[in-house]
């Protein structure tokens, strides 16, 4: 399985997985679909599908060509939202295959949108998986709750989430995760991940280079939203809230 990130718009992530024995790929969220296209031509691969996180336009917008360019393409979304060109709709569970080793499981993460979803990855070759979380989980970050709740982004993101296998290999959406680690320094101004995290991240951004993935285990380290539980995370946002409300 080779995943491969094309970088779309101002700071949007689209994403190839391919099949090295097939050659069959899927396009996660292929809003600029001619780049996708290209990338996946640079390594061989024919594109067989779109994986769709959620219906707004930044991920959802070049469905519509897609279908144009690849004639009967079959393009996923989720059945609680609105998504752009798409031709079947998944739920929570629904299980897809790509080419001969490829399996994919979907993951209802509602917030963000209400129909979000995340796909989780494996391959029978390679050992560790990979979710494509779209706008629920970033790299020490969350979506904003546009069509949900707390308690909704809290289920997403610890419970169906923080399920999965620690090395799980963590591709989302944005590139947000410099501004995202100086946000999570104030919160946790002491941890060591967090400000290693964002030092390399910084370094990955001078060179041009993405800072995907990141995996599951290491987002319950440097990122806050994952470590509500904690006692000192909890302290701290008590105290935020008695000032801000009093």
């Amino acid at each position: 399985m080779k995943i491969i990130p094309v970088a779309c718009l101002e700071d949007n992530y689209a994403y190839l997985i391919v099949d090295e024995s097939t050659k069959s790929a899927a396009a996660v969220d292929p809003v600029e679909p001619e780049k996708v296209l290209a990338a996946a031509g640079e390594v061989g691969a024919h594109v067989d599908c779109v994986l769709t996180t959620h219906h707004h336009w930044d991920h959802a917008g070049g469905n519509e060509k897609m279908g144009h360019l690849v004639p009967g393409i079959k393009v996923y979304g989720g059945s609680l939202d609105n998504v752009k060109g798409c031709t079947d709709q998944v739920e929570n569970g629904t299980k897809l295959s790509l080419g001969k080793d490829i399996e994919i499981l979907c993951l209802h993460t509602p917030c963000h949108t209400k129909g979000h979803i995340s796909y989780y990855v494996t391959s029978k070759v390679d050992k560790d998986p990979v979710v494509f979380t779209g706008d629920t989980l970033f790299i020490a970050g969350c979506g904003r709750f546009f069509e949900g709740t707390a308690e909704q982004m809290y289920q997403s993101l610890i419970v169906t989430l923080g399920s999965l296998p620690k090395p799980t290999q963590v591709y989302c959406g944005h590139e947000y995760t410099v501004n995202s680690l100086k946000f999570m320094l104030t919160v946790e101004p002491e941890n060591e991940k967090m400000k290693q995290k964002l030092e390399w991240a910084q370094k990955q951004r001078e060179a041009n280079q993405p800072t995907v993935p990141s995996t599951i285990g290491d987002e319950f380290e440097i990122n806050t939203f994952m470590r509500v539980d904690l006692p000192e995370i909890q302290v701290f946002n008590l105290l935020i809230g008695y000032f801000y409300f009093t």
